[in-house]
């Protein structure tokens, strides 16, 4: 009776202990990554949210490992019961593949990196800036003002168009001109084009042209690129070279042209 008790007592040591020794362990590893994550907080705040997935998978892993250890000194046989865990976690894994299927998305995201928390992104019909990539899902703040929630599963199989990695944005439009327009004042509407988007920064002038021949106006192409992200910044770029544009034409004389219809009428009688 009293080995009985002892040995119980000692196990019961052995538990709390090892239950002393994972509480140690996983405050140690923790702080460890709260200090990182401060230290990234201030650095790269991209960071960030891959510290909080590490720091949630290192509790997972170092409480498992304590619970089995827990269970061995208690005299439960690991080995066997592991094994008999194979079937029954084949059926786990099955009902929570899409939970397991979302943290590893968000691990792809925040190793990846394809975007970043502050990146504008479309996503399909939607689009929005990302506030937070957490371990299930990722949210954003559309351009309307709602939050929209996206799990990292289904966001990694879409087709994502990042706005945030944009460097350049380029800008193609045209422009048509009536026939009556003589001859040389055709030539020199391509530099006079190139003249009003140079006059602009941040742009790069790419080309301009006499393109075609429309139905009711003759075809200029302009091709040109804003050297910013910015879109507020391309937009107001825009409107001073179409401005621009409509004052150098109007002091030429120049006339834009727009659908028009000549009908010719017989008179008989």
């Amino acid at each position: 009776m009293s080995d009985s008790v002892g040995l119980w007592t000692l196990r019961a040591a052995m538990v709390a202990a090892l239950l002393q020794f994972g509480m140690w362990l996983s405050a140690g590893v923790i702080r460890s990554i709260h200090a990182k994550r401060q230290k990234d907080l201030e650095e790269s705040p991209d960071d960030v949210a891959a510290m909080d997935i590490l720091s949630f998978i290192a509790r997972v892993t170092i409480w498992s490992i304590v619970l089995l250890a827990i269970l061995d000194n208690l005299g439960v046989n690991i080995t066997t019961m592991i094994a008999g865990l194979g079937v029954g976690g084949i059926a786990v894994a099955l009902a929570a593949q899409n939970i397991l299927g979302d943290l590893f998305a968000s691990l792809s995201i925040v190793l990846d990196k394809p975007f970043v928390v502050g990146d504008f992104l479309s996503i399909g019909e939607f689009l929005g800036t990302v506030e937070k990539v957490g371990i299930k899902t990722t949210r954003m703040r559309s351009l309307s003002g709602e939050q929209l929630v996206f799990s990292n599963n289904d966001l990694l199989n879409s087709r994502i168009r990042n706005y945030g990695r944009m460097f350049e944005r380029r800008v193609v439009f045209s422009l048509g001109v009536t026939y009556q327009t003589p001859a040389d004042k055709l030539r020199a509407i391509p530099d006079m084009l190139r003249k009003a988007v140079e006059s602009r920064e941040p742009v790069r002038f790419d080309r301009a042209h006499f393109q075609k021949y429309g139905d009711f106006a003759l075809i200029f192409e302009v091709v040109y690129y804003v050297l910013s992200a910015d879109y507020a910044e391309y937009m107001d770029i825009q409107q001073e070279i179409n401005l621009s544009i409509y004052e150098d034409f109007e002091a030429a004389g120049i006339e834009f042209a727009y659908p028009t219809q000549t009908l010719y009428v017989n008179k008989t009688g």
